[in-house]
């Protein structure tokens, strides 16, 4: 199953890829949404050939690809997600907060790599620096955003930043993937505890 795991995630990921590619909201977006995604895709091929992840890490990680690649196509403004706007009396699309919220989940493979390679000799390293790396990829892409947002075609542009008028949608989109972090690594606390024990005292 170890192995099947990631098998079946990517021929998913294929599968959701070429449905999203037909006719998408506009192309040049889907460029732009979806190039990134691809860069990770093959990142975790690569990684893979020499770190085989466990099930669960596999899993959270495909969250993002999956739910990055629909947004791609709709824009993220766009995506259906009436019943749980409506439902929770939301006056925005919040579609991309579960996107950026499910980006925090690969804290989750970093800590895990850093246990099983034995790469840590602190619990306080093991935990935090997953969430930091996190926050940190959330400015950086934060950034390009921004950049693609004044140097695109406006319209594009705007897709992209996804802001929908909100002028603090930077800063609540990087919270979302901080907390998506600190929620990963409680799932990983919770299930490596044994693990995490034997690591030593903390630095």
């Amino acid at each position: 199953m170890k192995k099947l795991t990631p098998i079946i995630l990517f021929a998913l990921y294929v599968i959701v890829f070429t449905i999203c590619a037909i006719n998408p909201y506009s192309r040049t977006v889907w460029w732009a949404e979806n190039l990134p995604i691809l860069i990770i895709v093959a990142t975790i091929a690569v990684i893979s050939k020499y770190y085989t992840f466990t099930p669960l890490s596999y899993i959270l990680m495909a969250c993002l690809v999956i739910f990055h690649t629909i947004g791609g196509h709709y824009t993220f403004e766009r995506v259906p997600f009436d019943l749980v706007t409506n439902f929770f009396g939301f006056s925005r699309n919040h579609y991309d907060r579960m996107a950026h919220f499910s980006v925090g989940f690969y804290a989750y493979a970093i800590a895990e790599f850093l246990l099983f390679r034995s790469l840590v000799r602190s619990r306080w390293v093991l935990i935090l620096f997953p969430i930091f790396a996190i926050f940190t990829t959330a400015a950086v892409y934060e950034i390009f955003e921004w950049q693609y947002a004044v140097s695109a075609d406006p319209s594009a542009g705007i897709a992209v930043l996804g802001s929908q008028g909100d002028i603090w949608d930077a800063q609540k989109d990087m919270l979302a993937d901080g907390l998506g972090a600190i929620f990963a690594m409680a799932l990983f606390w919770l299930i490596y505890q044994k693990p995490i024990a034997n690591i030593g005292n903390a630095a």
